[in-house]
């Protein structure tokens, strides 16, 4: 997953202190490579950074290329690995990356792009390879993906994966604590006091649900799966109706086939459509007959991990 709220929080950050910053870009691969077009590393005068794009190889060379950047005020693209002039840095998939750094000379760009990536926005990053020049619009392509235009290089972004959990039980805490491990926000809901204090502090947001009716609280966008982890059904079948009908590029419920027919019977009862009830993922997670709580978590996410990338073609 390409989670850049780190990047541009770390450069928004590094700005507001009037540090001189650099923002690098995978602009190309050949053969293989540890992350795809499009990934991004930031590196702060300090000598300070964030991101990646190997093992390991590459990122002590990308912050010395950087700081020689913020020195010079000009950007540049530097090939790593196979025909790099860095002859002593190999990659073990004996490929390479071409990398782009773009001294940071608008704080105001930076700003703006913070600001979006926080609302959830999906963005186009404009690049000028001659000018250094940043510029910002809406994207018109398929997501997280890079095109070349004479010195310009457009970069894709779409919001990272978002979970809203909604239950009650163990397995919620748990899954929130494998997503956050994983750099994945939550947003809890549960008619349960008690697990809305065990995730205080965990989740970004967790909000307790007084009656099992339609809710504002429930507004997933189109890059937040919902799942469901209630063992008292009786909470489900109407904030199930609403998360089939929203945006949600997943919804998933726990519980054994055979809940899970009755549970298609009565959502049909209240109005949900044969289409919505077939996208729903019951029973949940990729590994079958999961029952303790920290292994339906890695199931659950793992499958939902899984749908993100398949639905926005993000190549893993």
């Amino acid at each position: 997953m390409n989670n850049i709220f780190p990047i541009f929080d770390f450069l928004q950050s590094k700005t507001a202190g009037n540090q001189k910053t650099v923002l690098i870009t995978l602009a190309a691969v050949t053969g293989a490579s540890t992350r795809n077009p499009g990934a991004h590393m930031a590196v702060a005068e300090d000598g300070s950074s964030v991101g990646s794009f190997s093992g390991g190889c590459v990122e002590a060379a990308v912050v010395a290329e950087a700081l020689d950047v913020i020195e010079s005020g000009n950007s540049r693209e530097i090939r790593f690995g196979a025909g790099s002039p860095y002859l002593d840095i190999r990659l073990p998939c004996g490929g390479s990356i071409d990398l782009l750094f773009s001294p940071i000379k608008d704080h105001g760009i930076i700003a703006d792009i913070f600001g979006r990536v926080k609302r959830r926005e999906p963005l186009t990053i404009i690049l000028d390879r001659g000018t250094a020049d940043m510029n910002i619009e809406a994207p018109v392509v398929p997501p997280i993906s890079v095109e070349r235009s004479g010195s310009q290089i457009s970069v894709h972004h779409i919001p990272a994966a978002r979970l809203n959990i909604l239950g009650h039980g163990p397995s919620v805490e748990s899954l929130v604590r494998m997503a956050a491990s994983y750099g994945i926000d939550s947003g809890i809901l549960s008619p349960d006091p008690a697990v809305i204090a065990a995730v205080q502090g965990l989740a970004a947001s967790a909000d307790l649900l007084k009656t099992p009716e339609a809710t504002p609280l429930l507004d997933p966008d189109p890059w937040t799966a919902c799942v469901f982890y209630f063992h008292d059904h009786d909470w489900e079948a109407r904030l199930m109706k609403q998360a089939l009908a929203s945006p949600a590029f997943y919804v998933g419920a726990m519980g054994s086939r055979k809940t899970h027919a009755l549970r298609q019977q009565y959502l049909a009862d209240i109005g949900v459509t044969p289409a919505e009830i077939e996208r729903m993922a019951a029973p949940i997670g990729l590994i079958p007959s999961t029952r303790d709580p920290a292994t339906l978590a890695l199931s659950t996410l793992a499958q939902v991990v899984e749908s993100y990338h398949h639905e926005f073609g993000i190549r893993t």
